[in-house]
């Protein structure tokens, strides 16, 4: 699954948006979950935060 997602200057994930549209819902749901817990190292631009635009692909694993 891929969502679209801005960094934050002090690297939370904001504005997430599913970018696969035949996702069952309840997946992306736990995909934006699960991603808006995440931290990154925030992303400098001369030595200052800046938010960024990226792609974070979530990958599931089905248990048997």
């Amino acid at each position: 699954m891929l969502l679209h997602a801005i960094l934050s200057k002090d690297g939370r994930p904001l504005a997430m948006q599913v970018l696969n549209s035949q996702i069952d819902p309840d997946l992306a749901r736990a995909a934006v979950e699960a991603v808006s817990q995440w931290r990154y190292q925030p992303t400098l631009l001369n030595g200052e935060p800046v938010e960024i635009d990226t792609v974070i692909t979530v990958n599931f694993k089905l248990k048997p």
